[in-house]
């Protein structure tokens, strides 16, 4: 009973989890889409290319159901997976996402918690796993992603939140005045120490 409650729940918030970062694509041009965002490169569509060959190899190489999709060898990995190619639509990363998930949720509903899982990169003695710690280690991955996607949208036009019915009107007077709070305690605080 207690397995199926947490298989549920960690599926539920992956699965949420997944349309948020998805979201953060909404409403952008083809540029802000891809466009770096900090200094070393993170890009909103690349966060979503990112997260989607990584659900792909967990719920798909770890448990001997590999994915459909192409993907390249773990071992050669180079980074190509942290932004689109000026080949690549927004479209295909997000149509690729949502097969994987369809491919992620088949293996997930038919495994139970305790199915072994073997994840060659893992360094030993932690390559031999289970389902469990696989959801709860993509599920991490997944969240971890769309927070820094949360970020890098409030950054490109202020928007925010999980999901639109939960997004706000933004009111840029009384954001403005919030920020230089933040910016006035920071100050005073610094030069309390200086």
């Amino acid at each position: 009973m207690i397995d199926e409650f947490a298989k549920d729940h960690l599926h539920g918030r992956l699965r949420r989890d997944r349309k948020a970062l998805v979201w953060k694509l909404d409403g952008l041009s083809e540029y802000d889409t891809r466009r770096p965002l900090t200094v070393t490169g993170s890009n909103l569509l690349g966060l979503v290319k990112h997260v989607a060959g990584v659900e792909a190899r967990y719920f798909g190489e770890v448990f001997n159901y590999p994915s459909p999709e192409p993907l390249p060898r773990w071992q050669d990995h180079d980074g190509s997976d942290l932004w689109a190619t000026e080949d690549e639509t927004r479209d295909q990363i997000i149509e690729f996402y949502q097969r994987t998930w369809e491919h992620s949720d088949a293996r997930i509903n038919e495994l139970p918690l305790d199915a072994p899982g073997h994840v060659p990169w893992w360094p030993e003695p932690h390559s031999n796993t289970n389902l469990f710690a696989v959801m709860v280690h993509v599920l991490g991955e997944t969240n971890r992603h769309a927070g820094h996607a949360d970020i890098l949208r409030e950054g490109v036009d202020g928007r925010t939140g999980l999901r639109l019915e939960h997004e706000m009107q933004i009111d840029e007077e009384t954001r403005d005045a919030y920020y230089a709070k933040i910016e006035q305690a920071a100050r005073s605080a610094a030069a309390a120490k200086a």
